[in-house]
């Protein structure tokens, strides 16, 4: 390889290092908690906790335990049985019997164009009794204070939506290695102080775990029912609340509530799969992101193991710099990320291979939708149109 390719790859990658590196630091300031709740708050919100089920027996009465310990809220939890053959809408049943804040709701037949989850939070938001309202995802483990912060995260943002990322979990290894990108790529592509000033749709972000809106808001956005046929309601519920002209922002639910997403590594690969041509995997936008991920993320190590294979000495000064200039940016993100949002220290450090896995399952799922390949949620195929 003559050096001026090297030079020319090593320049490359410093570039497309810096970019996401950059953008991080300024969005670990941006990027702030919920604000902590006064002693003795007048007057205590009202909250319905909206949750889909579908199931989930064995986490079921944990989350409800998590959710009715919730302090300065006054609140009901609302659980929808998703055509559960678990035992689910027992549980809830017994629940229910033992305190009166908690309801099941049985949900309706899956009609055609809907994903199921989004039917789910659908006649969630039928049910609710309340006008402030946190769509809950049963795996997130909620702190007492979690709930009362977010709605009044909510009411200090003066948004129409507001969505908490919770701190993930993990024990395989794909879950180890891939959902601490979760940050990376919300924090190194996402300009959040413009966001926060530009209502463009394809600005919005957020996290389906935890949403929290309000009557008012959910119904002039539309809903679920606006994303009906979505599989990644992340993305797609808060654009629809800035097509309808609201405000959407986001929030570090990091230090309130922890969330276990997967169990196993083929489930991660399959969930994560799920909706990737919703967003990164898109056929217009997976060019350009496997291009900048690839040069700035993977290929600064290349360089590194092709230098140390045929010798640094024959390459310039400048051009060893820059790909040690590189691989520092590539990892300065993740390792700081790894010391806010108490993420793992070695998988940061196994950063090119999380993005070169990450890469091969945008591509996976692309191949699976252009194959006409059907993806689903919670086992149920996304119903026909």
């Amino acid at each position: 390889m003559s050096t001026l390719i090297v030079g020319v790859l090593a320049v490359t990658a410093l570039v497309c290092a810096a970019l996401p590196a950059l953008l991080t630091l300024a969005n670990l300031q941006a990027f702030r908690r919920a604000p902590r709740i006064k002693k003795n708050r007048t007057p205590v919100p009202q909250v319905s906790v909206l949750v889909p089920a579908r199931n989930e027996a064995p986490v079921i009465e944990r989350l409800a335990h998590d959710v009715l310990a919730s302090g300065h809220v006054d609140l009901e939890l609302v659980i929808l049985d998703d055509d559960s053959t678990d035992g689910t809408a027992a549980l809830v049943e017994r629940l229910a019997a033992e305190d009166a804040r908690v309801r099941l709701v049985r949900g309706g037949s899956l009609p055609a164009g809907w994903c199921g989850k989004q039917h789910a939070c659908w006649q969630l938001a039928q049910a609710a009794a309340f006008d402030t309202w946190l769509f809950l995802d049963v795996d997130v483990r909620p702190e007492p204070d979690a709930i009362a912060r977010s709605v009044a995260f909510l009411d200090a943002s003066g948004a129409g939506l507001a969505s908490g990322f919770p701190r993930q979990e993990t024990g395989s290894f794909l879950e180890w290695l891939l959902l601490p990108l979760i940050h990376f790529v919300l924090l190194g592509f996402l300009p959040l102080g413009r966001s926060r000033h530009d209502n463009s749709p394809g600005l919005a972000a957020g996290c389906g775990q935890w949403f929290v809106t309000t009557r008012a808001a959910y119904e002039r956005a539309g809903g679920h029912a606006a994303i009906r046929a979505s599989l990644h309601d992340g993305i797609k519920l808060p654009r629809a609340y800035r097509r309808a002209g609201l405000t959407t922002d986001i929030f570090d639910a990091s230090d309130i509530a922890s969330c276990r997403m997967y169990t196993r590594s083929l489930d991660v690969w399959r969930g994560l799969a799920k909706n990737a041509t919703e967003g990164i995997g898109a056929p217009a936008t997976i060019v350009p992101f496997t291009l900048l991920l690839a040069a700035g993320q993977i290929l600064p190590f290349v360089l590194v193991a092709a230098g140390v294979a045929t010798g640094w000495q024959a390459w310039p000064r400048w051009t060893v710099a820059a790909i040690i200039g590189a691989c520092s940016l590539a990892l300065l993100p993740r390792l700081a990320e790894a010391v806010r949002f108490r993420q793992s220290l070695t998988s940061a450090l196994a950063q090119p291979l999380a993005i070169g896995v990450f890469l091969a399952i945008q591509w996976y799922a692309l191949a699976r939708k252009l194959l006409g390949l059907k993806t689903s949620w919670r086992g149920r195929p996304l119903a026909p149109q």
